[in-house]
């Protein structure tokens, strides 16, 4: 991989660490208030439809930037200086500042996630094209994934933006693309309606509904990115993936079989590992079974 410029690779990774720090700090607000505007907004709806007015929301105004964070047990704003991504979390020691609840792990773990995921993408892709969307790539699998195992939803503002963007970045990176623009295409189509077949085929045959919608929309924006030769990959990874993970859930932590498992973390996950290792994979698969 080359530097843009003469910058040294240390120092690429470590302003590509630090950004996914002060991203996965805004992830964090993504993961937990996008799901609760969309709840508003199908209560407003529902209301509307029924010819009811539309319950008072106390709180005002409620989207990705307003209000400001605060403590969900005591309700205390949080300042600038305690929301430093990781830092903050360890000199508060987990807790907060005014009625020291405790804070989730979750919060720096999201945090230390992106910033390691940014760094290993500046890292194996090209600059500045491939590894600039690659990142903005990752940060949409990384959102995905967390709101898909709170909510089992995949947000179509996520999905279908980050569709369009696979097929435009496709059209317009010219030798840094990562599919010509037919197979980006063929990606998004085939990704789409390859799930599709199979919920269609799983509710035939069990009369249940496997997966989501979102499931097909996200196989479909990840078909946009990385064109339709990747797709086998991606759902080769994710189906395994899923399933070890899902018999070890029910043989070790004793969950019920009917308690549905979400899909999109596994093809999220599936999705970031094609696009920094994807023909490396496929070559050492052809390789190993003679067809290559």
């Amino acid at each position: 991989m080359t530097s843009p410029g003469e910058l040294p690779l240390i120092a690429l990774l470590g302003i590509a660490l630090g950004f996914g720090l002060l991203v996965g700090s805004f992830l964090n607000v993504v993961i937990h208030r996008l799901p609760l505007m969309m709840r508003r907004d199908w209560r407003a709806q529902c209301m509307e439809e029924i010819a009811e007015p539309a319950p008072a929301v106390p709180e005002g105004p409620f989207n990705i930037v307003v209000p400001r964070s605060r403590c969900p047990q005591c309700g205390r704003g949080i300042r600038a200086v305690e929301n430093i991504p990781l830092v903050s979390w360890m000199v508060l020691r987990g807790r907060c500042a005014g009625c020291r609840a405790q804070i989730s792990p979750r919060y720096p773990a999201v945090e230390l996630l992106t910033g390691l995921m940014f760094a290993a993408t500046a890292w194996m892709l090209p600059w500045p094209e491939q590894a600039l969307a690659g990142i903005v790539l990752t940060g949409a699998l990384i959102a995905l994934t967390f709101i898909d195992i709170d909510e089992q939803l995949l947000p179509d503002s996520i999905t279908l933006p980050l569709l369009w963007m696979g097929l435009l970045f496709n059209l317009a990176a010219g030798e840094q693309a990562f599919a010509s623009l037919p197979d980006a295409v063929a990606g998004a189509v085939a990704g789409y309606l390859f799930l599709w077949l199979v919920y269609q085929g799983f509710k035939l045959v069990t009369g249940k509904e496997g997966m989501g919608y979102g499931d097909f929309k996200l196989l479909a924006a990840l078909g946009a990115w990385l064109g339709w030769q990747m797709l086998p990959l991606i759902v080769l990874l994710s189906a395994v993936v899923g399933a070890i993970v899902g018999i070890a859930m029910i043989l070790l932590l004793g969950r019920d079989k009917q308690v549905p498992i979400p899909f999109g973390p596994y093809l999220a996950a599936a999705g970031w590992i094609a696009l920094l290792w994807g023909p490396q994979l496929t070559d050492a698969y052809l390789h190993l079974s003679g067809l290559g």
